[in-house]
Parts: C-alpha cells; structure tokens; sequence
C-alpha cells in the first residue's frame, strides 16, 4: 500500500506535475533546434519556475499557519504565471509556435486559477485587498490602447 504525502492529494500539485512532465519534453525539443544562449537562459527559466510552482505548493501545504500557508502558494502562483511569460517569449522568439505552447499555457491557467482560490481561503486579507484581483486584458489589446 502506498503512502501519500497531503500535497500529493491536491489537484492543484497534480496539474504542476503534468505542467513539469509537460514542459520537460518541450525543453528537450528547444535544446534541439536552437543553441542559442539566450534562448538557453530563457529554457532554463522556464524549468526552474516549474519546479519553484511544484515545490512551493508543496512546502505550502505542509505549513500549519494560515498566512504562512497562503505565501507559499502565492509564490506558487508567481512561479506559475513566470511560466507562461516564458513560454510567451520563447513564442516572441520564434521558437515555438502558439500551438506548441497552448497545452503548456492551459495548464497554467488552470493552475494559477486554484492557487488563487487557496491563497483566498488562507489569507482572509488577500481577498479584500485591492490588490488582489487578477489584472486580465482582452487578447490583442496588448494594453497600450491599441
């Protein structure tokens, strides 16, 4: 009979888990087509932001103090939304196509979406914080009043 830590029971440590296995076989494809330093530093980045998600939900969830608890998801939550800025410039750079990312980046959003919900149900002060929503644009509008 096999053992599970409590993380191990989140949906939210199981979709970082695909996101990691995910992003994994992408890294090595990069690594094939491109040599190219910068697009090695952004691949790098990439992959310590996936485990810096997984971990830290991890760590989080382990923490018996509510705010400490809801930090370490928060930072998750960075982790995660630091993925999909690579993911973005690794497009930007003609590496990838949308296509090739767009699991990638459903996945994170799906991700981030629950990471949210549980820094709301362990800091109280998150949620009436101005601060605290999601700043969302409508795709294409670039936010520069295009």
């Amino acid at each position: 009979m096999r053992t599970y830590f409590d993380h191990e029971k989140l949906d939210v440590y199981q979709l970082e888990l695909r996101f990691v296995t995910w992003v994994t076989a992408l890294l090595v494809k990069i690594k094939q087509r491109s040599t190219d330093a910068r697009i090695a530093e952004v691949s790098d980045q990439l992959d310590r932001a996936s485990l810096s998600a997984l971990l830290n939900t991890a760590e989080g969830n382990a923490r018996r103090q509510r705010r400490t608890r809801a930090k370490f998801f928060d930072d998750a939550r960075g982790s995660a939304t630091e993925c999909a800025a690579c993911l973005d410039a690794l497009v930007a750079k003609s590496v990838c196509s949308e296509g090739e990312i767009d699991e990638g980046k459903q996945l994170l959003l799906r991700i981030a979406s629950i990471l949210t919900k549980l820094i709301q149900r362990f800091d109280v002060s998150f949620s009436s914080s101005p601060s605290s929503s999601l700043i969302r644009e409508e795709p294409g509008r670039g936010g520069r009043g295009e």
